[in-house]
């Protein structure tokens, strides 16, 4: 049998260069390059400022320049120092107790460390029992439990490290200078865009500026990285684990120079690169301009919707007469959407994030109107904004009748009452929906089908008018 010794050991130097991709589900893609100086033969190599939340089944390592290497063992050691791991590891072994008595003494004692706090021991039958104190043997034969002191080690026990340490056993065919390619994955780091959309006086433009804010709690600081950030839905398998250790045509061009982001499609997501290095640090939150646009079309709507979702989750045999909505208490929805186009001085594809919508008042200052979640949106789609309730616009729905025509088909009658009590005119848009096979008999102005099971009445109301919207629906099932 052939046996390898190992030669030495290497402290692989900081990186060279460091590259990070975040995506927007709480973990990020770390690459660094590294330069080693390896012996001849088989020694460890050793990286001691990796990330904290490191996944290690992740991790690889490859030569870049300087001949081949090959990897015999990867490690990933995460006990680290702390006093609960060193009394822990000195169970057995002598330490000193120094205590200081009320009247100013200090005495001290020694003896052998029989358990420690936190320490977890198999209690034989399967189950863990953990204990929460400390108990010394000392050696005039006393037990001493959860003393209150100072507690010395007389000597720090092995393998414990300061930092999370990946290291590697390898075999150099040849000694040298080596640039390794160091890759891994490590969870909480995250990113997400938000943005501030200001409307003009008239409601009718705004401008639409974007943020991404990166929170960083992977354990680890990013020097001078290359900064990347993926938007899309990524699928990840997620195992139960343990803690191992502690633009467009209309965009300003500010938003495409080199200091800012750069976006490009990869696979089914999209990229954005920063086109500076960035320094994303340890517990911090961190946020970058991700875009700026000026001038871009809004529509403000006004709506009333009632019975929004009351079918879903019913089956076949619930029975409409028995609990439709009838509700009288609506509130006049206030929308704000925005066309994400080249032609609305947009159009680039913006991640998921929180809109928050502002307007200036009367004497110039900045208020906050409501703020929403968007999903993805890929260009030339719409953004669609709920940001709160009209306060002088009031509606009341009811229904007025009801007859079962037959154990399956219902007939009903429904009436919206709208009350503009502003001092401008305002458009208000009354949706409703039906149910199974759904028929308007008859209504007092003419509907717009939107789909299957959605249709509505636009109302022009001028300051202090009352417009009432009545219809009779058949319901089939």
């Amino acid at each position: 049998m052939l046996t390898l010794t190992i030669a030495g050991l290497i402290v692989a130097a900081a990186p060279q260069s460091v590259e990070i991709t975040i995506y927007n589900a709480n973990f990020g893609l770390v690459k660094e390059v590294r330069s080693i100086n390896v012996q001849q033969g088989r020694q460890e190599l050793r990286i001691e400022d990796v990330a904290a939340w490191i996944d290690p089944t992740s991790v690889t390592i490859r030569p870049l320049t300087g001949g081949p290497i090959e990897v015999l063992e990867q490690n990933y050691q995460y006990d680290l120092l702390s006093p609960e791991s060193i009394l822990a590891k000195s169970i057995g072994k002598r330490i000193r107790l120094r205590q200081l008595l009320d009247s100013g003494q200090m005495i001290t004692t020694e003896g052998v460390l029989l358990s420690a706090p936190g320490r977890v021991v198999n209690t034989g039958d399967g189950a863990m029992q953990t204990y929460s104190g400390l108990v010394l043997h000392t050696d005039d034969g006393r037990f001493i439990l959860n003393p209150t002191g100072i507690v010395e080690v007389l000597e720090l026990p092995e393998g414990l490290i300061s930092k999370p340490t990946l290291m590697w056993d390898i075999l150099a065919p040849t000694g040298g200078a080596r640039t390794v390619e160091l890759a891994y994955l490590t969870e909480n780091i995250t990113w997400s865009a938000d943005y501030v959309l200001t409307l003009n006086p008239d409601d009718t433009m705004a401008d639409l500026n974007g943020w991404v804010t990166i929170n960083n709690q992977s354990g680890a600081t990013y020097n001078n990285a290359t900064l990347k950030l993926v938007a899309g839905d990524v699928r990840r398998i997620q195992p139960s684990r343990q803690f191992l250790g502690r633009g467009g045509a209309g965009m300003p061009k500010t938003a495409q120079a080199d200091l800012g982001f750069a976006e490009e499609t990869l696979f089914e997501y999209h990229l954005y690169t920063l086109g500076r290095p960035a320094t994303v640090r340890n517990r911090e939150t961190k946020q970058i301009s991700l875009l700026s646009a000026q001038g871009a079309k809004v529509t403000k709507r006004l709506t009333v919707e009632g019975q929004q979702s009351v079918w879903a989750g019913y089956g076949r045999s619930y029975r409409p007469a028995e609990g439709y909505a009838t509700d009288p208490n609506v509130k006049v929805n206030i929308v704000v959407e925005v066309t994400n186009s080249d032609q609305n001085r947009l159009g680039m594809p913006l991640p998921k994030g929180k809109v928050r919508v502002y307007k200036r008042d009367s004497s110039g200052q900045v208020q906050m109107l409501g703020e929403d979640q968007i999903d993805h949106t890929p260009r030339e789609e719409k953004i669609r904004l709920y940001i709160g309730d009209a306060f002088d616009i009031v509606a009341e729905r009811k229904r007025t009748s009801f007859r079962r025509i037959a154990s399956n088909v219902v007939e009903e009658t429904f009436e919206i009452t709208v009350r503009n009590r502003k001092k401008v005119a305002e458009t208000v848009e009354v949706i409703e929906h039906g149910w199974g096979d759904w028929e308007v008999t008859s209504e007092s102005q003419p509907s717009e089908k939107m789909d299957s099971n959605t249709f509505r009445y636009v109302l022009r109301l001028q300051p202090d008018e009352q417009k009432v919207v009545r219809y009779t629906i058949r319901t089939t099932w």
